[in-house]
This record gives C-alpha cells, sequence and structure tokens, in this order.
C-alpha cells in the first residue's frame, strides 16, 4: 500500500520518469506569509498568471516576484478571480476538524421514492465480482480515477468521459487509467443520457457547481435514472460547491502542511497524495457496498466524500512529535510491466491480492458508447 500511494514516483516510460508536477505548482513565499498553487494544467497556470498581472509567457522567476509584492490572501483571491487554484498556507484547526469528524466519512444514504424498473441482478464470479456492472466514469486527477480503477481492476467495465476541450497530462492517466476505456464526449450531448440510462454507477470528480450546471448533480441523476449507484466526489465538500481544489491545496489550507514542515519556517507536504488515495479507495469500497444493497432493497444510492473530510480524519489520528525523516522504499515486486502505444510503461501493480490490472489504454482514443 506504500507504493501504491505513491505510484507516481514508480512510473516509467520507455525505462524514464519525469516530474509530475508543473513549475506553478507548489509552495510561495508570499509579502505576509506562504501561498499554495496548482498549475498543473496549462489552463490553471494561465490563470495563476493572469490573476498576478504576469505576461502570458512569464516563467515561475516571474510568479515569485509577483507574489513577493502581495499578501498571500490577496494573492489567493486575485488568482482565484481569475480562474487559477491557490491557497493560503494555514495552521491546523482542531475545532474544525473536530466537528467535520462528526460527520461520515463516506456519506451513503438511499433513494428509494422512484422505483427502477431496470433487471439489477448481475452474474456472481469469484474471479470479477463486478463483472457486468458498467460504470460511467467522471472524473480527473487522481482520487476519482483510483476510485474506477479499482472498479475495473474487480471487473466492472469502466468507461471514462473527458471533455474534448480539456487534454489530460499522460503520466496521470498512465497511473490510474488502468483496465478502463477514455473517450472525449461532450457532456451535453445527448448521447450522455444514453450512456447514463445503461449505466450502473457514476462516479462525479469535477466541481460540484459544475456538475450542477450539466444536470448531472446526484439528485438530477437520481431523478432521470432511478437505478444508478452515484458517488461524489469533492475536494472542500458540499457546503462549498464553487471551489476547485485538489489533494495539496487541501493539504495547505487544512494545516497538514505546516505539521509536515522540517524547519517551522517553510511548509512541507505529505510524502504522498494521501487524501486523493484514500478517498479513491473509501469510494471504490462504497459503490461496491451500494451496487450490493441496490440489489437487495432497489432504490438509487447516493454516495459522498472530499478530500477535506478525509484530511480530517488523517488530522485526527495520532502522530509523533518529531518528524520522521522520509523513508526511501523499494517498489520491486509491486510494479507491473505494459506495452501503451507501442512503449513500455512500468506503473504500481493491484494492492488487491488474486487481481492484476489490466493496461491503461491511449487516453481519448475509444469510442463513447457501451
Amino acid at each position: 500500500m506504500a507504493v501504491a500511494y505513491r505510484s507516481d514516483r514508480f512510473l516509467t516510460t520507455d525505462g524514464s520518469s519525469g516530474s509530475v508536477w508543473s513549475p506553478f505548482s507548489g509552495f510561495w513565499s508570499t509579502g505576509d506569509g506562504w501561498l499554495r498553487t496548482h498549475g498543473n494544467y496549462p489552463h490553471h497556470a494561465a490563470a495563476l498568471r493572469r490573476g498576478l498581472g504576469v505576461a502570458p509567457n512569464g516563467d515561475a522567476t516571474d510568479v515569485a516576484a509577483a507574489l513577493g509584492r502581495i499578501t498571500a490572501v490577496d494573492a489567493a483571491r486575485e488568482i482565484a478571480s481569475a480562474g487559477g487554484l491557490a491557497v493560503v498556507v494555514e495552521h491546523e484547526r482542531p475545532a474544525v476538524d473536530r466537528a467535520l469528524r462528526t460527520t461520515a466519512l463516506v456519506e451513503v444514504s438511499r433513494d428509494g421514492t422512484r422505483p427502477s424498473l431496470a433487471d439489477l441482478s448481475r452474474p456472481r464470479s469469484p474471479d470479477a465480482p463486478l463483472a457486468g456492472y458498467r460504470v460511467l466514469d467522471l472524473t480527473r486527477v487522481i482520487a476519482g480515477p483510483v476510485c474506477t480503477r479499482t472498479l475495473a481492476l474487480l471487473g466492472a467495465d469502466v468507461l471514462r468521459i473527458d471533455p474534448p476541450h480539456l487534454p489530460e497530462p499522460e503520466w496521470q492517466h498512465l497511473d490510474t487509467g488502468h483496465g478502463k476505456r477514455t473517450a472525449l464526449l461532450d457532456a451535453r450531448s445527448p448521447q450522455m443520457e444514453e450512456l447514463l440510462s445503461s449505466a450502473d454507477a457514476v462516479v462525479l470528480g469535477y466541481r460540484p457547481s459544475s456538475i450542477a450546471r450539466l444536470g448531472l448533480d446526484p439528485d438530477a441523476l437520481a431523478r432521470r435514472h432511478p437505478h444508478l449507484v452515484i458517488a461524489q466526489l469533492s475536494a472542500w465538500g458540499s457546503e462549498h460547491p464553487d471551489r476547485a481544489g485538489f489533494d495539496s491545496l487541501v493539504q495547505a489550507e487544512s494545516g497538514i502542511s505546516w505539521i509536515e514542515s522540517r524547519d517551522g519556517r517553510a511548509p512541507g507536504a505529505l510524502p504522498a497524495q494521501a487524501l486523493d488515495h484514500s478517498a479513491g479507495y473509501l469510494l471504490a469500497a462504497a459503490v461496491c457496498v451500494a451496487l450490493r444493497r441496490r440489489e437487495l432493497e432497489g432504490g438509487s444510492w447516493i454516495i459522498s466524500t472530499s478530500l477535506r473530510r478525509i484530511a480530517a480524519e488523517l488530522l485526527g489520528l495520532p502522530r509523533h512529535d518529531v518528524l520522521a525523516a522520509e523513508r526511501t522504499i523499494d517498489g520491486s515486486g509491486h510494479t507491473t510491466r505494459f506495452s501503451v502505444g507501442g512503449r513500455s510503461i512500468v506503473t504500481v501493480g493491484s494492492v488487491i491480492p488474486g487481481f492484476d490490472f489490466a493496461a491503461p489504454r491511449p487516453w481519448g482514443r475509444d469510442q463513447p458508447r457501451w
């Protein structure tokens, strides 16, 4: 599991590994504190520069200079207003985390008001317990893809749909795309409804307000497709539907980054994207349970969690007084090799004994149909 949680570090393409971080993602010193940004996607990097008044071709040095002249709060506000992603690096707030821990780590609820006429029975197989189930994957960036990768590992037919205008970083897909087909489709297309009508489950990983504008929020989906199991992951929780975010940003705002500081002066980070991976596996487990309960009890099932809720759980666990040195992990025996598009790809292997990943497919090359 330690290797799986740090899977990006073991990914190689034709024997080479590269940085998964853009120069526009990281910690930055501001006029009065620290900021954490996420600029891995080109449109987020462009928005970061725009929010700071940096030229469109400006580099990380230009961004650092601009941030040195502004407060962290003002920088986060200006970047967010421009459509970018940045948070102030905060210290933990134990009362906030205690309140979050009074809520379920993963919320699971049944909507039984609209009975389904679908045949919900599926063949049982110890070799592929989710064989016959169709899962529509509307997620990006580690947590959601880890969930659907796990469902594919267990035998589900997983079809990931991406917007045609947002290309995916190759490493990200190769790291989490095992066993799935991937296609490009506008979510407003009538074809999306056709896919949903014959899916068993859909996993949502985009900002809740964006999903709602497309008519794909859990309540709307349950009304139109009362047979569905619907799993929704967000960065900050349903009470913040307009906020986009990633694991690194949630670590920074929740206080984890200061806990992980090596010297008390500059923030640090967990040695793995632990919020993402934890959320992914928890969602996958909840989907499996909900599919079974749907067969026994009927109705739609709605599942939700957030990276911020996962962070609160982590912050409530016992911790050491002294930060341990980061250990080098031996990944030998825990990786697997595939040929994808004529190239040799090494990725972390399955963490579930007795189940092996199928190869990732070239991103976006499949048709949007079951």
